[in-house]
Order: C-alpha cells, then structure tokens, then sequence
C-alpha cells in the first residue's frame, strides 16, 4: 500500500465526501481522485517515467495536493521546494536535485527565466493566478496545469510502485552548508501517515486545518497525508493569518489544527484581543519546536483545547513521538513512542542512558529515510546500525516520556557548564510581559561563551535589568543571560521557527 493507493481507496469507499476546501470550494474525494489520475496520464503522455524527478514548488493549494498525488500515481520522485526561496537557494535543489520537470505557479516564472539555461527542464506545469506569465521567456515549456488535467486519461492505471521506491526528497533548511535531500519512500511516507492518524484518531468526521506549508514535511504528513488515510476533510490556508484560521475553523467546525509554537503565540495573543474561539477543537498539535510551557498552559486554559506536543525531523517522514490521547500528556514533554516507532537516549557510544539523564536522541521504524541523496557518506554519519541519529539532546522519564532538552550544536558552554537554550527561553516565556524569546551563545573571553537573549515584549516598559532579575529567581548563575536584546519581532523561517543563526549572525555584526 502507498499513498497514492490510499487515495483510490478512500475515493471508492466515500466518493462524495470532500476531500479537501479551498477559498470556499468543496472538492469531493472522487473529483480530487480523478484529478490526480488525469494528471499522472498527462505525466505520462508528456514522456515522464518512473523514478524520474519533478519538483513541486507551490504554496498551499489544489495544485500542490494534485500535483503532488499524481506525480506519485506516476511513479516519479517529488522534490517540494518553498516557493519563497531566493533564485540561488532554488536552483541549487533543482540542479542537485536532478528534475526533469516542474509544478508551479505563474507569479513564479520570473524566476524560472533566471535559472533555466543552466537547467535541464523539460516542462513547466503552470497553475495560472492572473500574473502575466504569458510573456514569460518560457512560454515553449510551459503547460497550463488544468489544461494538462483536462487532456489527461481519467482511465489511466497508475505505475507498479515498489515499498522501496524513492517517493519525495525533502531538502533540510541547510543551517550549516548545502541542504541535503532526505530520501523518503513510499513505504516511510504511507507509514508515518498510518501511525499518525492511527495516533491521534484521525476519522473521516475530522476536519483539518493545513495552513502549515504544505512543502514543509510536518503538513504533509499530519495535516495532508494523515486526514486522507481514513476520509478527512482538508481546509487549505494559503498562508497562516490568525483571524483566518479562526474564521475557517469556525465556518467550517474544524476539529484539528497542526501549528508549531509561534502559531499557537499569535492565536493566544489575537484570542486575547477579540472574541475568538475553537469551539468545536477536538485536538491541536504542536511541533516543528519546542513548545514553551506557559504558553501550551495559557494556549490550553483561553481556548480550552488541548494541545498535544510531538516530535519528528524530516528524516523520519517525520513524526516519532506526540503526546497520547488516552493517558494524560505532560507539559514539556514530546510525548511517546507512536505506533512501530522506537526512540532511545545514548551517550556518544551509542549506548543508552540511564532514564533522567542527558543525551542524543536516536529513531528506529519504517518511517526513517533511505538516506540523503548522493550524500553516501553524510547518510552513513546520521544512520548507524539501522538508527537515525537526531542530533537533538533529549532525556526520557520512567513512564517513557521524552524531552528534548535542545539541539546538540545549539548547547552554550559557560566556563565548563552544559547551557541548553530551551532552558532560559522556558524561564522568559514565563513572564506575563515576555511573548518572544529565543536565545543563543556568544564568544566570552571569561567564560569561554556567554548567554545571550533575544526577547519580544507587549509591555515598552520593560527594562534589560528588571528582566534580568526575574531570571535569577530560576536559573543559577552560569544560566542567567548575560545581555537581553529588545526586538518588535524574532527572525523566523517560513514554517514560524525561529531562526537563532540569524541571531547569532546579528550578534556577530555588531
């Protein structure tokens, strides 16, 4: 079974039932079904064959859940890439990445025009949006996507796809060097999307809010992938907007929202300014970075909806652990094991530690990656003896919940003493003026480096001191920022994480 199988099955079981809404538009699982079908046989008649790559480079939208799904009917690989990405950033993933073809969108033409002769590009499949890329330089290879629907064989048989044929590459952000492209198969995707839905009871009554990007892997699999394995309803948001997301849910009577902790910090804050709610909320799931505590409770107490934490990383197709539905979850906590998933804490042997102890956290299961492609030797340092290797530093209690304490190259080493961020930033998060806060290390002649924050705050009063005086009350010495820097708003990538290289960059400028 694979996704692209997942979707034939559940449009025969429900054909009427809406497979996803956009802008107001209800698409029922049997016309979503049949897109994608015409799509993959227009793949196909335009020469496309099994395992080549097409690259996917769409905001949230129809375009990408077809594309996407008849890419895969195909049998070709899928590359998603943010459609924010500069022309360098892109045309390195493209021409790493070796495609054959791309999805898109017309407003992003103008950079295609900047790339192409030092690409291989056969077709341009284009969803048009009113911009004028009718006067593109490209207009040979492009191919207007509801024409390539419409010419396609709605009778089409999908290609023989093997468990271990490579279904999508997801490029890491790539904060230290060239982005890496995680193989994910169709066995790892169709997996963690089972265990997933399986995990947090995902049915055909729930709708599901995917204002995540959807080229990001934490939508694609909890907020795309998960909801179609059992007939969910997916309520698209181009771009995450608070009072949107609150107008959609209600509307709609959303039952799932998928956010990572910014999200969950402008929905507190706008909840608070005006009368919004999630009535209807049956579970919100948070992840992509850790949590901070006082904001899942303030989060949890306004809206009264729990949140439930999890954990994943691209690699790992990409969810581990999320916090159960039938036990009670623990604030801090990413939670447990999710089904045929195993994760363990060892030291730098690779041997596990004692539970309540520090070290690196390692993932087992059918969603871990083939490896990075053409990186054999990256692929053989992050998956040893059949475990991937995480880089977080994470602890495991006595009822087998984790915690991940931070990320190993984020650790601050104040005069021989282990700092990890999550630690001060939980202590700020905790004062009623704090809505931000992130914080990284700085070269210290003293100490070796030194603790610096970066904090947001909602009252102009707030001085350096007063907060510093605040963090005394938790942290001891070594652990106490020693400089805190007042910003209108916290550098962040296109998911909402925040970005501590561009801090610690900043640091460096001044």
């Amino acid at each position: 079974m694979n996704l692209s199988d997942q979707l034939m099955r559940t449009a025969e079981n429900d054909p009427s039932k809406a497979a996803y809404i956009f802008q107001g538009e209800s698409v029922s699982y049997q016309e979503f079904n049949e897109s994608v079908t015409k799509f993959a046989s227009k793949l196909h008649q335009s020469g496309y064959r099994k395992g080549d790559h097409i690259a996917l480079v769409s905001g949230n939208s129809p375009l990408f859940m077809i594309g996407l799904y008849g890419s895969l009917r195909a049998g070709l690989t899928v590359i998603p890439i943010n459609p924010t990405y500069t022309v360098d950033e892109m045309s390195y993933i493209l021409k790493n990445g070796d495609i054959k073809g791309v999805i898109t969108m017309d407003v992003l033409m103008e950079k295609f025009e900047h790339m192409d002769d030092v690409l291989s590009i056969q077709d341009y499949f284009v969803a048009y949006t009113g911009a004028a890329a009718e006067r593109s330089s490209l207009t040979a290879k492009m191919k207007p996507f509801t024409e390539a629907i419409a010419e396609g064989d709605a009778h089409y048989h999908a290609q023989q796809l093997e468990e271990e044929d490579v279904a999508v590459i997801l490029y890491t952000s790539g904060t230290t060097g060239k982005p890496k492209g995680a193989m994910l198969t169709h066995k790892n995707l169709y997996s963690n999307a089972t265990d997933v839905a399986d995990y947090l009871d995902i049915s055909a009554s729930d709708r599901v809010i995917a204002t995540l990007p959807m080229f990001h892997v934490f939508c694609l699999t909890v907020a795309l992938n998960a909801p179609i394995m059992n007939g969910g309803t997916i309520l698209i948001v181009p771009k995450f907007s608070p009072p949107e997301v609150f107008d959609i849910a209600e509307e709609h009577q959303a039952t799932v929202f998928a956010g990572v902790p910014t999200m969950y910090n402008y929905l507190l804050q706008l909840g608070k300014e005006k009368v919004y709610t999630f009535e209807n909320m049956r579970i919100c799931v948070s992840g992509g970075s850790s949590l901070p505590v006082s904001l899942l409770n303030n989060f949890e107490k306004h809206f009264n909806v729990r949140v439930s934490e999890g954990y994943g990383l691209s690699e790992a197709s990409p969810v581990t652990t999320f916090n159960p539905l039938d036990r009670p979850r623990k604030p801090g906590s990413i939670g447990t094991n999710i089904k045929n998933v195993v994760n363990k804490v060892v030291d730098e042997l690779g041997e596990e530690v004692p539970n309540g102890e520090v070290g690196e956290l390692i993932v087992q299961g059918p969603n871990v990656m083939k490896g990075y492609y053409k990186l054999s030797e990256e692929t053989a340092v992050t998956i040893r003896n059949g475990w991937l290797y995480t880089g977080d530093m994470a602890r495991q209690d006595d009822e087998g919940y984790f915690y991940i304490v931070d990320r190993k190259k984020d650790m601050i080493l104040v005069g021989g003493y282990n700092v990890y961020p999550r630690e001060v930033e939980e202590v700020l998060y905790s004062h009623p003026d704090i809505t931000e806060a992130a914080v990284v290390g700085t070269p210290d002649p003293q100490s070796g480096e030194a603790v610096i924050s970066f904090v947001v705050s909602s009252n102009p009063a707030l001085q350096e001191q007063e907060l510093k005086e605040y963090c005394q009350e938790s942290l001891t010495k070594y652990k106490q920022p020693k400089r805190i820097h007042f910003m209108e708003e916290l550098p962040k990538n296109t998911t909402g994480k925040i970005l501590r290289k561009n801090l610690r960059d900043k640091l460096s400028q001044r």
